[in-house]
């Protein structure tokens, strides 16, 4: 790496520059732009996450502090609050929604032999949503409820890597489940989801399409058992089970048999019913697949703890969405930067030096075998890290 950049110019070096060329061209995002680029509105707007800003003038403030510096971090034009506002605000954020397809596509290649926990071959998917809480009056077209405003990320998380492979901003009232219309199945992927997303219908439709789907069943779901499978008591299953659906409407939706197992979780005192439409997987494994869904979960904390998504620069709908494409392409870059540089440290760590030491003309692996050697110290404190 080259000694004489600056760390921040280092990590955009790994930014493909002819895809993102690509995607300002498909959505003119420079028609009749003079001196701000969409490079220059990204590079702002991912030193802002980076680092952790507060605000507009924050940005301003910082980077202009930096001024000598600045051509050789890669902006090409003055910084100014006004300037970047407006860009936010007028600039299709499907620019930047191209941006982050096009990293994740590079970071699920460099993790799709990644281990997540259980033995299988098979991608492995959980879907998920989070609500980000918004004042109403400042953000009217974010609906909600009657007396508060909040937007909804809906992610598909890859979990080998937990890199998302799809994500759907939406308003605060559209339903968890809708957004399996959306999804393209992947034939012979498993899908985890959680009882929001019980919709026969809609399950049918992964099952159709070849793919698998682990999730719960409702308390009060009607069915009636055509077989018994034996199952290992010491190991927590209770039962393992091939059942028809029995309501008209269940079984209208899903004519096919399904896999409903039980078990009992000794360490939470509580039962969990599974459903499935794989019949060829040890009912532990499927139990297993079902325990990792939590890493959706996981991911949504980490984002909204070290990421600028819960606080926005912009009001308007154009903006919000720009900030939070812009910090989902600004996570995976740094997850491709940890694999391609095979660094040994988490994710967090890496963000945690980043943010320090962005404008030091040092070589990354220097600045960052310097934090290596200060985690193992803390790990062998036993202090624990997300996205270890």
């Amino acid at each position: 790496m080259n000694s004489g950049q600056t760390v921040f110019a280092q990590i955009m070096d790994f930014f493909p520059k002819k895809q993102s060329a690509t995607c300002v061209r498909r959505y003119n995002g420079e028609r009749k732009v003079k001196d701000f680029s969409c490079r220059d509105q990204y590079l702002c707007m991912a030193f802002a996450q980076l680092t952790w800003r507060e605000s507009l003038r924050d940005i301003e403030a910082c980077l202009r502090a930096q001024r000598s510096k600045l051509y050789h971090m890669g902006f090409r034009s003055t910084v100014a609050r006004n300037t970047l506002a407006n860009a936010n605000a007028v600039r299709d954020w499907r620019i930047y929604a191209d941006f982050a397809q096009s990293l994740i596509r590079t970071a699920r290649r460099l993790y799709r032999d990644e281990p997540f926990g259980v033995e299988l071959d098979h991608t492995v998917y959980a879907l998920d949503a989070t609500t980000i809480d918004l004042c109403l009056s400042v953000f009217p077209w974010a609906l909600f409820r009657r007396t508060k405003a909040a937007i909804k990320l809906h992610t598909l998380l890859d979990l080998r890597g937990n890199i998302p492979a799809f994500i759907r901003i939406s308003d605060g009232t559209m339903h968890d489940v809708n957004v399996l219309d959306e999804l393209i199945a992947e034939p012979g992927a498993f899908y985890v989801l959680d009882r929001a997303y019980v919709d026969f219908y809609r399950l049918h439709d992964l099952h159709v399409n070849q793919a698998f789907f682990v999730t719960r069943a409702k308390v009060n779901m009607a069915y009636r058992r055509r077989y018994s499978h034996p199952v290992d008591t010491a190991t927590g299953l209770r039962s393992d089970q091939t059942i028809v659906l029995t309501t008209e409407n269940s079984l209208r939706g899903y004519p096919e048999p399904l896999r409903r197992i039980r078990f009992y979780d000794e360490e939470k005192e509580r039962a969990f019913v599974f459903l499935t439409n794989n019949f060829s997987l040890p009912a532990l494994t499927i139990t297993e697949l079902y325990k990792c869904r939590w890493q959706v979960e996981l991911f949504f904390k980490w984002i909204k703890q070290h990421l600028r998504i819960k606080k926005f620069f912009g009001t308007t709908e154009n903006a919000v969405r720009t900030q939070i494409w812009i910090a989902i392409s600004v996570y995976v870059l740094i997850a491709i930067i940890k694999k391609r540089l095979a660094l040994p440290m988490s994710l967090y760590t890496i963000l945690q030096v980043f943010s320090v030491t962005l404008f030091e003309k040092a070589p990354i692996l220097q600045v960052l075998s310097e934090a290596g050697i200060a985690e193992n110290e803390a790990t062998e404190n036993n202090q624990l890290f997300l996205f270890d």
